[in-house]
Order: C-alpha cells, then structure tokens, then sequence
C-alpha cells in the first residue's frame, strides 16, 4: 500500500528516530506529526509510523489509543472540550457537558453528523478558579453558562 503520509513526514520520522536509541522514544512525536497531516490517525497513518519506525502496528495502536490527545476517528472542524474535573464539576461542568451535547444531538466524546462539532469531555483546563471552563478550539471560555452555550451553539452553525 502507498504511505497516506507524505515524503516529507516520513523523512521527519526517520530524522526523529535517528534521535533515539531505541525507537519506541520517538513514537509519540511521530504520532504527533501524522496526527497532524492526516487530521486524525487512521489506520493507514498508523501503519506508516509503524514501518517508519520499525515498530509493531499492535504497538503504535496501543500508544494512539491510551493518550487522550490522539484521536483514531475524523475529528469535527471545530474542538470543544468540557472539563469535568472536580471544581468544574462542583461548579456545573456536568450540566454545562450535558447541555452542549443536547443542543448539538450528540454524546460526550461524538462528532455532529455535518462534521462540525466534536465534543470531548476533559479532565482538566488548569484553570479551577473560573469554573467551568471549556475550550473551543484553541479559545479558552471561563465561567460557562448555559446561555453561552447557546450562543456558541447558534454561531459555530
């Protein structure tokens, strides 16, 4: 099969692998820089990093799925994530997690059918004393209320 990745990317990996003695080292980087190209690791990126690599596919699998910041499915266009950890939670991150995903027809962690919106529940934001947070995209919102989920659910549409 042809490499979804591009020459480019595959030189990276080699570069990065050079970098270690042992190649597991540079795993997480080069699941970075497919995630990156590709959107989201499919199957097929994942089988690139393992040849680039030299590595299992069973091993580059169990990597991308144990760490919350690789995704194996599309991701929407834009990322929403809801933390729920404790202060957020004690302050209605529950609620606010739970109305999002009621506006938007979707489950914690699903994308809209359109591809627009992912959400993803998250376990922390770092930022305990503006519960609850959420960050859509790269843009952190603080003290989130239903009513500013409303708004960004009728602008993000």
């Amino acid at each position: 099969m042809a490499p979804v990745l591009s020459a480019a990317g595959l030189a990276e990996i080699a570069r990065l692998r050079g970098l270690y003695a042992h190649p597991q080292s540079a795993l997480l980087p080069a699941l970075h820089l497919a995630q990156g190209e590709v959107g989201y690791l499919s199957p097929a990126a994942m089988r690139d990093v393992a040849d680039a690599l030299g590595l299992p596919l069973t091993e580059v699998m169990a990597v991308a799925t144990f760490y919350s910041m690789f995704h194996t499915e599309r991701l929407g266009r834009h990322e929403i994530r809801v933390c729920t950890n404790l202060s957020c939670h004690l302050n209605g991150g529950d609620r606010i997690l739970d109305h999002l995903c009621s506006r938007l027809g979707i489950r914690p962690g699903g994308t809209t059918p359109d591809g627009r919106v992912t959400v993803e529940p998250v376990e922390c934001l770092a930022a305990c004393e503006e519960a609850p947070v959420m960050l859509v995209d790269t843009e952190r919102r603080a003290r989130v209320t239903p009513g500013a989920i409303d708004e960004l659910v009728g602008r993000l549409r």
